[in-house]
């Protein structure tokens, strides 16, 4: 039976890979349906991601912790062609090394450059070593119930899984636990399995409406997944708040829709003073192109700031509301924060092998923390500022974070940090567990930066 079954999954995998290479000489025919043309057109910016989580025991800094390797597994969906990816932030949660196969079969290393834990959304990026090619995205503003959805995943590490289905449902609301739930997904009938998460739904005109992210356990043909607007807003909003630590360009915008059925940019207030203004940007303009990246959406838009710094100049390709296009350039200014300079050796040390500024959480704070999440912390340093690009960022640390402890140091104050880091069992490790606290909860996350510490204090 073992061997029978063996066979068969053999057999179906031989005929897919036909029917792959059939569909490419059988254009017009009955089998190339509107399925296959969207599968052949979506897959290529499908990702799947592979990892091994270290799970903790128990204990904080100071105490006594053991480990657990979990295997994880999950999909991503290249938005970006430089080798950006979304993804579930459960997927990459506390993976240390996160392993990543495109779509033509070629393994990457990944790393999250940016995540929000409530919506359940990372950014990673691949560094690639050419232009990746990248999902076409949709709305899910206009979306009907019945309608035919397809979905393309990893699941149980069967990588580039094809499943079909119908949109069930709308604006589910659906709990995970007492500190979790997702708030308006889209229900479908489309089989979604574990490894499916982080990977597109797609609709009939090849346009992902949305990223897989969860099953109705015990349920057969109930799937969620978020709304592609949803995406968009909260990848926008994590991107903005890495790039506003590093240029200023008095622009803001939204993602609108025209009468041909295309997203666009469209600029909604340009700040008084800015050079924007000053070369002429106006409200209801549309962004084309930043520096040579096409813009079509607010989520492009603030992805063709993020590796610009302030002494970068900005190209804009233009257009106005009589559909004029011209080409401004733009010089960056510098946000206040970005030009500012540590005070002390140990600040500025800390700055250029580290990349935070910080400040000790006040005692009465701290009380008041503890008492907000019953915990018994004794002390912290309040992270101000994060270097765009630094270690720190790497790590996915943010201002307003407390950094409580790194392996079992405690961290209240700067020169604490700084011990930490110049120490030689610090520098010797290969990674090290760090605790944060990001809105009343507490985090843990893992660096690697023993190389980078060693060449900073030679």
């Amino acid at each position: 039976m073992t061997r029978l079954l063996r066979s068969s999954v053999l057999c179906l995998a031989t005929i897919c890979t036909m029917l792959a290479h059939t569909a490419q000489t059988a254009s017009g025919s009955n089998r190339e349906t509107p399925i296959v043309r969207v599968v052949r057109e979506a897959s290529p910016s499908v990702v799947n991601i592979h990892g091994h989580k270290t799970v903790r025991a128990g204990g904080l800094p100071g105490q006594g912790q053991s480990f657990q390797q979990v295997n994880g597994m999950g999909t991503g969906v290249v938005i970006d062609p430089r080798g950006y990816v979304i993804t579930n932030f459960h997927v990459v949660q506390d993976v240390n090394d996160i392993r990543v196969t495109l779509a033509d079969g070629r393994p990457a290393v990944a790393r999250v450059i940016a995540h929000d834990l409530r919506t359940d959304l990372a950014v990673l990026k691949i560094d690639a070593r050419e232009p990746l090619p990248v999902i076409r995205i949709g709305t899910s503003e206009d979306l009907w119930v019945g309608e035919t959805v397809i979905a393309i995943g990893n699941a149980f590490g069967y990588e580039h899984t094809v499943t079909q289905g119908i949109v069930s449902a709308l604006h589910r609301d659906v709990p995970v636990n007492e500190e979790q739930s997702y708030t308006d997904l889209i229900q479908t009938s489309a089989e979604i399995n574990p490894g499916n998460s982080g990977g597109p739904l797609l609709n009939l005109d090849g346009q992902m409406i949305g990223i897989n992210v969860a099953v109705r356990v015990g349920a057969q043909g109930i799937a969620f997944t978020i709304p592609v607007d949803q995406v968009l807003d909260i990848v926008s909003g994590l991107i903005q708040q890495k790039t506003v630590n590093q240029i200023t360009h008095g622009i803001r915008g939204v993602t609108q829709w025209n009468d041909k059925d295309e997203s666009e940019f469209v600029v909604t207030s340009v700040a008084s003073g800015s050079s924007a203004e000053k070369e002429g940007v106006d409200t209801g303009d549309r962004i084309l192109q930043i520096n040579g990246h096409s813009v079509r959406n607010h989520m492009d838009f603030e992805f063709a700031m993020l590796e610009l710094t302030s002494r970068d100049a900005i190209e804009f390709e233009v257009a106005n509301t009589k559909g004029d296009v011209t080409l401004v350039s733009l010089r960056s200014q510098p946000h206040p924060r970005s030009s500012e300079t540590p005070a002390t050796p140990v600040a500025q040390r800390i700055w250029t092998s580290f990349g935070i500024q910080g400040e000790p959480v006040a005692e009465t704070t701290m009380q008041d923390l503890n008492r907000r999440m019953e915990t018994a912390y004794g002390a912290g340093l309040k992270i101000t500022s994060v270097r765009p690009g630094s270690q720190a960022d790497r790590q996915g640390m943010q201002s307003g974070d407390v950094l409580l402890g790194i392996r079992n140091w405690q961290t209240s104050s700067l020169n604490d940090l700084d011990y930490i880091l110049r120490s030689d069992e610090f520098r010797s490790g290969s990674q090290s567990q760090f605790f944060i606290i990001r809105s009343n909860k507490t985090m843990i996350g893992y660096l690697q930066v023993a190389q980078s510490a060693r060449r900073a204090t030679r």
